[in-house]
């Protein structure tokens, strides 16, 4: 063993007192840190896996129809009145050419077309405003695991069938194999109006979406539109939730369409995120300066206690570097054997609190995500402090005169 870990372990011995306690203020900070940051990452995947749970990473949709300018009685154009369109149902020019672009593009893991409009859903004299999706199952399923969520029936579109949510099936007394009208505004004759048969009930987890949302197949949705043959929407899932923004940006420079991002859709949600992170990396900051200042306070009390075994030291032929590295040693040993304290702690702390509450479904009210990167973050903060921390008192031992502190002692 090394002359200077034996005389480093020596002095924490020595100080059994002053050395267990700040093993506990180590311990308990990075418990702290551990827990807090479990915390948050959990909470934080458990809101975006309920934000994204139902809907695609990015929407890709038509541009809106431009408005018209409306001349006046007179015909002159300088007093024209702009006027909005009504906006419709539209179909993606050339949708199949533009799905196969945006699968290219990197960061692309799937695609889905679908088509979504408001419509009513009727059942004798019970009427609700539903939005209809139309959906290609085996391609939407790579979007969004619908399945998942069905409670009752099964995923099954073909021919006139749909999936409705728990919500609307209350309002309207629905249940697998109940029928039930759909009835869009146009100004076609041969569509807007169909007969479905329900053949699943899902719930997403959203009261508003249970309540709205109609699945039918992309083809029955064509005719219900009057889009045959075309899509209102593609759908894409993105390789990491977190660049849905600038992978939106790419697809409209790309394709000239409409790409709305979750994170643009989900501004508030992202801001509470980001605040959550902030908050939570201001209080492990503190938390590490405490316990940074403890250890050299520690060690500085130490040297002053050793001055006189320092400069014994010094005397027989010990050298500055390694009166150095005996008091950047005793940092280190408090860094790890405290993070290995706080770990401990830190699960502990994990498992209690993810316990402690439970939604009605049985998940953790509070989940907690903890993983070995966590773990080895934390040990490495807790010895690299440790490290830092010991720098001071170190140089100041380091530079001491053993004449003359042998002489005064």
């Amino acid at each position: 063993m090394p002359f200077e870990l034996i005389v480093a372990l020596r002095y924490l011995r020595e100080g059994k007192g002053q050395t267990w306690l700040i093993l506990t203020g180590i311990g308990v900070g990075v418990g702290v840190i551990i827990f807090l940051s479990a915390l948050i990452t959990g909470l934080q995947k458990s809101l975006v896996a309920r934000t994204l749970g139902s809907q695609a990473h990015v929407i890709v949709r038509p541009r809106e129809e431009i408005p018209r300018v409306l001349p006046t009685r007179d015909g002159a154009v300088r007093d024209a009145t702009v006027e909005r369109p009504a906006q419709r149902v539209r179909s993606i020019v050339q949708w199949q050419r533009a799905r196969a672009d945006i699968a290219r593009i990197p960061g692309v893991v799937a695609t889905a077309p679908s088509i979504s409009g408001p419509a009513i859903a009727v059942r004798g004299d019970g009427a609700n405003s539903v939005l209809v999706r139309g959906i290609e199952p085996d391609s939407y399923g790579r979007i969004v695991n619908l399945e998942a969520f069905l409670k009752a029936g099964r995923l099954d579109l073909d021919g006139f069938k749909a999936v409705i949510g728990t919500g609307l099936a209350a309002n309207l007394g629905l249940e697998v194999g109940d029928r039930f009208r759909l009835r869009v505004g146009t100004e076609r004759d041969d569509a807007g109006l169909a007969v479905y048969t329900v053949s699943g009930i899902f719930d997403i987890g959203n009261k508003d979406l249970n309540e709205r949302w109609v699945f039918v197949s992309l083809r029955a949705a064509q005719s219900l539109f009057g889009l045959e043959g075309g899509v209102s929407a593609i759908e894409v899932k993105g390789a990491e939730i977190y660049d849905a923004e600038p992978l939106a940006v790419l697809i409209t420079e790309r394709t000239g369409l409409v790409a709305d991002s979750w994170m643009r859709s989900n501004e508030q949600l992202l801001t509470g995120l980001r605040s959550q992170s902030s908050s939570s990396l201001m209080i492990q900051s503190f938390v590490i300066l405490a316990f940074a200042l403890g250890i050299a306070s520690v060690l500085a009390v130490s040297v002053v206690q050793k001055s006189r075994e320092i400069g014994i030291l010094r005397a027989t032929g010990t050298s500055r570097a390694q009166i150095l590295r005996i008091f950047l040693l005793q940092g280190s040993i408090l860094g790890l054997v405290g993070s290995a304290v706080g770990i401990a702690l830190g699960i502990v702390l994990g498992v209690f609190f993810s316990r402690l509450a439970r939604n009605p479904d049985g998940s953790a009210t509070f989940p907690v995500s903890i993983d070995t990167v966590l773990y080895l973050r934390s040990a490495a903060i807790a010895v690299g402090v440790g490290l830092v921390s010991a720098i001071l008192p170190a140089r100041r031992a380091a530079r001491m005169n053993p004449a003359q502190i042998i002489r005064s002692s």
